[in-house]
């Protein structure tokens, strides 16, 4: 009874966050979660899956970051994580956060990829059935769906704070020469073939957020800047 009255209860307060600031189109997908936590515990692993990867590509969109339509979730949501902003820009401590921090988004790796490897196993429409395989109770969906709602909730919050109004500048490549120069400086240019490359330009398109925080580091000061 407990169980049941603990499945019954489950909301996906993150998900639905995500789907009422921005991303409608999960409605669907929320609600057959949470019905599958009590009805069909299998479908539960299929459907968290499924909604990881609709919000890590609707994010993606939105920042107009490419990624191929046959890119896995692992690798998707890699890419959120690597454009997101997770520290604040003029974190003070920013050093010894980027490194909590960097633990912490291991561990939500590691559970994405549990999340997967989940669906692959049990999942009630993954690859077909096959004879003798154990199914997976609610309690096992109720932890899948709580995971990907913890994922999906973090990562459209700090996608949505930084595109809401701010009385603050959006970060811009040309409005930090100074540090721009010393990034150069200190790697060098980057020659692929006949073509060369600014490492500061590599490092604000690919590595945003390395990028900020970085920028962070340099103007708090002082040495080795």
């Amino acid at each position: 009874m407990a169980d049941a009255d603990a499945a019954t209860a489950f909301v996906m307060n993150g998900a639905r966050e995500a789907m009422v600031n921005g991303i409608p189109h999960i409605d669907e997908q929320i609600r057959s979660i949470e019905q599958a936590v009590i009805e069909k515990p299998g479908f539960a692993f299929d459907l968290a899956k499924t909604l990881i990867e609709s919000v890590c590509k609707t994010i993606l969109t939105e920042r107009k970051i490419a990624f191929e339509s046959n890119d896995d979730l692992p690798k998707l949501f890699k890419a959120v994580t690597a454009n997101l902003p997770l520290l604040p820009s003029a974190a003070s401590d920013a050093a010894d956060a980027r490194k909590s921090l960097k633990k912490t988004l291991g561990g939500l790796h590691t559970a994405v990829q549990g999340v997967c490897e989940l669906r692959n196993a049990y999942g009630f429409a993954s690859h077909g059935t096959e004879g003798g395989r154990p199914l997976m109770e609610k309690v096992q969906a109720l932890m899948v769906a709580q995971s990907a709602d913890a994922i999906v909730g973090f990562i459209h919050r700090i996608h949505r704070a930084e595109r809401l109004p701010s009385p603050t500048s959006p970060l811009r490549y040309e409005d930090n020469d100074a540090f721009n120069d010393y990034v150069d400086e200190a790697h060098g240019p980057v020659r692929i073939f006949d073509s060369e490359f600014k490492p500061s330009v590599i490092l604000f398109q690919l590595e945003p957020e390395t990028y900020r925080i970085t920028l962070a580091e340099y103007k708090a000061g002082p040495p080795p800047w």
